[in-house]
């Protein structure tokens, strides 16, 4: 089934006004922030796109700009969201994925609040109760993987295993939390050059174990993440799990070094 028509289908299953996909990019890299994006495709905007919105690993890194760049010329919205090496390393990667995941859906429900889905008479598929205003109750979030967004209780959720590969919501979701993660690890790149985050943009490849080997961890590595967990952990971050303990008044020998406080990124240069 083609990727629009599966979300065309599964609308009308549910009954619903409108359709959001949310995937992420970055949740098995040794470095960088996890990110999250929910995107919403308005109706008229489907014809454009039925070539071109697939699942963001099956396209290359050109085509992925060069579809992010038709889907914003196209009208469809997205918000994001991310968690950084520190709090992934804080709480876990899953926990920081799900942060990331219901900020994007909030920063998109923003813009989408008061705002009508259908702008025009473009396409057949637009019809009277695309023309309401937006209303969460109403709007159907499409997570791809088997779970759900923990404690998103006002967000009406179904999780879509390989939804990135069924849904054209989910795909355009894919490709802007790629897109926005690939250029956040090339800024990072130049942040840091010992690295080389440009070119494998934090995944473990050889290249990247030995840069860590050579120059050790900077401040965007996950060191609760082998292989640098058991070298570098221990003297560098105080766990989650060591901070309750602190907090249950267990002292625990040794001295463990605060980690160097992340600075921001910019954003505007991620979205265009």
């Amino acid at each position: 089934m083609p990727l629009c028509r599966f979300d065309l289908e599964i609308k009308r299953k549910n009954n619903a006004v409108r359709l959001i996909g949310i995937d992420e990019a970055g949740r098995g890299p040794l470095a960088g922030p996890v990110v999250a994006c929910a995107a919403f495709i308005p109706p008229e905007s489907f014809q454009f796109l039925r070539n071109i919105v697939n699942d963001s690993k099956k396209l290359s890194p050109h085509k992925r700009e060069e579809a992010f760049l038709i889907m914003l010329k196209h009208g469809v919205k997205h918000g994001f969201g991310w968690a950084t090496a520190e709090e992934i390393d804080r709480t876990d990667i899953l926990s920081a994925t799900f942060k990331a995941m219901n900020d994007a859906c909030i920063r998109l429900f923003r813009q989408l609040q008061n705002e009508t889905v259908c702008h025009g008479k473009t396409s057949t598929a637009c019809t009277e109760s695309d023309n309401l205003p937006f209303n969460p109750a109403e709007t159907l979030v499409l997570i791809d993987g088997n779970h759900k967004i923990r404690n998103a209780r006002d967000i009406w959720q179904q999780e879509i295993i390989d939804g990135d590969a069924k849904s054209a919501s989910i795909a355009a979701a894919s490709i802007f939390a790629k897109t926005i993660r690939d250029r956040w690890m090339i800024l990072l790149s130049k942040k840091y050059p010992g690295y080389s985050f440009e070119k494998h943009k934090g995944y473990g490849t050889a290249a990247h174990i030995r840069a860590i080997e050579q120059n050790g961890p900077c401040p965007e590595h996950r060191l609760t993440f082998a292989p640098l967990k058991q070298k570098y952990l221990p003297m560098s971050i105080q766990t989650h799990e060591e901070k309750k303990r602190k907090n249950a008044g267990i002292q625990k020998s040794g001295k463990i070094r605060k980690r160097k406080k992340q600075e921001s990124i910019p954003v505007q240069p991620l979205l265009f």
